[in-house]
């Protein structure tokens, strides 16, 4: 019996989570890549992407170099600025060939009337589920940190706005990749700024 009890723990330890780590390291680019000459930039610990005093030109993204299926991400954001004011976390992306600054795969989305949306980036081009409208009025933080988490578990996909849940997604075509890159969005079109930290992921 002790024998058998062991070999159970010895199991269960074999196919246990990996902790969460930090998927920034709050000082460097490591394991990012994007244009972190004019874009993108380090501030106190924090990642920012573009700029209050001139228009964004198109999506910028801000890509990490591994990719990652089936995990829970969780990090804060927050977001600024005038006109067309945008931005999002795209997961299980890759790297779009024409334009090549684009990225392909889902989002999750911010900004006025797309907070806590799942969009399909460059592919389909639309918002494939929406939450309650009256929900994120009542929890979002205009111009402050929210935070979000995108858990990924085969093709069912979660997003989590400052706690709440406000899509749980299950993909149904099988031809859409289960893995793939993160990345960190700045949209085009508006004098915008967006700043991430405290980016933590376990991957499942």
């Amino acid at each position: 019996m002790k024998l058998l009890a062991f070999l159970v723990s010895l199991t269960a330890l074999l196919f246990i989570n990996k902790p969460s780590v930090p998927l920034f390291n709050g000082r460097t680019f490591a394991g990012w890549e994007g244009d972190t000459n004019t874009v993108w930039r380090i501030e106190k610990g924090t990642l920012v992407g573009g700029s209050l005093t001139t228009q964004v030109p198109h999506n910028f993204f801000l890509r990490t170099r591994k990719p990652y299926g089936n995990f829970a991400l969780t990090l804060k954001m927050k977001l600024e600025g005038t006109g067309f004011v945008n931005a999002g976390i795209q997961f299980r992306s890759q790297r779009a060939q024409n334009p090549d600054y684009e990225m392909v795969g889902y989002q999750a989305d911010m900004g006025e009337k797309y907070w806590g949306c799942l969009y399909d980036e460059s592919r389909r081009n639309k918002v494939l589920m929406t939450p309650d409208s009256t929900v994120m009025k009542r929890i979002v933080k205009v111009n402050d940190w929210n935070q979000y988490q995108i858990r990924c578990e085969g093709r069912r996909i979660r997003l989590y706005f400052n706690g709440t849940l406000t899509v749980d997604y299950t993909e149904l075509d099988e031809s859409i990749p289960v893995s793939g890159l993160i990345a960190l969005q700045i949209h085009g079109g508006g004098k915008a700024q967006v700043q991430y930290k405290e980016l933590m992921i376990e991957e499942l």
